[in-house]
């Protein structure tokens, strides 16, 4: 994970009083939730206005200018040989 969006994220979860595992959870329990109608484009927000405010304001403060859709073009980390869906090479 990108290092100046892990600061966000603690950033984040320091406002909302909780740790950095719990915001996560909570982010991803909220991905699984699909919007009625949109399923698999738009799932739940698990932040406020206010807390979209300060992930606003942290992204802004980190250089953190990515959209939600970047991570699909970051480079993996992956061995030569070994196939990109995660299973071991053969």
């Amino acid at each position: 994970m990108e290092k100046d969006l892990v600061k966000v994220l603690k950033g984040l979860a320091e406002f909302n009083d909780e740790t950095l595992g719990e915001l996560l959870e909570r982010i991803v329990l909220h991905s699984f939730d699909p919007v009625l109608g949109d399923e698999g484009e738009s799932c739940a927000s698990p932040h406020s206005k206010r807390q979209l405010e300060v992930v606003h304001t942290l992204r802004s403060m980190y250089g953190v200018s990515v959209d939600p859709h970047a991570s699909r073009a970051f480079d993996r980390d992956v061995s030569e040989g070994e196939p990109h869906d995660g299973r071991q090479a053969e």
